[in-house]
């Protein structure tokens, strides 16, 4: 049991799925007081972002890491992630009428740069 679990654990597409039931179903959660479809459609939407969000977000920020230096190399990566998500989220949001883009948007933004900025600090501390 244990063998099957961590082998799920290492396939992108388990995270992806993880990502779109949770995230999708907390937008869905935020747009409660709204007339449906609106929950559903928003949910539906936050849901293939996160997951497009995680299949991407662990190379990008490999990729960024790799480019910058000292100091730099710490803060830029996680900062990019954060602001390349929140415009995306934001826009396709506006885009798609989802009503309340801020709630919907908050808590799948922190989980994102909170996965980048500790992943970037890994990389980065073992850096020579």
């Amino acid at each position: 049991m244990k063998a099957m679990l961590a082998r799920m654990a290492k396939k992108s597409a388990v995270h992806m799925a993880f990502a779109f039931l949770v995230m999708g179903s907390w937008a869905v959660f935020a747009n409660r007081s709204h007339p449906m479809p609106r929950p559903l459609l928003a949910g539906a939407i936050q849901g293939l972002l996160s997951a497009c969000i995680t299949l991407f977000l662990k190379r990008m920020v490999e990729w960024l890491t790799a480019r910058f230096s000292g100091l730099g190399a710490l803060v830029l990566p996680p900062l990019i992630a954060c602001l390349v998500s929140a415009t995306l989220l934001t826009a396709i949001h506006a885009a798609a009428g989802t009503p309340e883009i801020l709630a919907t948007v908050t808590l799948p933004l922190t989980v994102a740069t909170s996965y980048a900025a500790l992943y970037t600090y890994s990389l980065w501390s073992v850096r020579p």
